[in-house]
């Protein structure tokens, strides 16, 4: 990892922070529950039209159609063009709130 400096002290690094996000994924066979992450003052949408093929899932959880977990992990990374629809936790938590 490189570190640049400015005049002032000030530095650079090549680490971008991201925002953590709940979030639920359809793909063709699986509903997969987990956090994903978005770019600081980014949306959602720019994760998904961005360049990389794949998109980061933590603490993952698959589930095939009738509801049952097929498989848990830490880390799942997901070929984008796979997904079907993604829905943001938040929005859904919100909902139930206001009820």
């Amino acid at each position: 990892m490189s570190i640049e400096y400015d005049d002032k002290g000030k530095y650079y690094t090549e680490i971008i922070h991201k925002t953590p996000l709940p979030a639920a994924i359809q793909t063709a066979a699986h509903l997969i529950r987990g956090t994903i992450y978005v770019r600081l003052e980014g949306r959602l949408k720019d994760e998904l039209e961005n360049t990389e093929l794949f998109l980061a899932v933590t603490d993952a959880n698959v589930q095939d159609a009738s509801g049952a977990t097929v498989y848990a992990s830490a880390f799942l990374a997901i070929r984008k063009d796979q997904i079907i629809w993604v829905m943001p936790l938040d929005d859904e938590n919100k909902k139930g709130d206001e009820e």
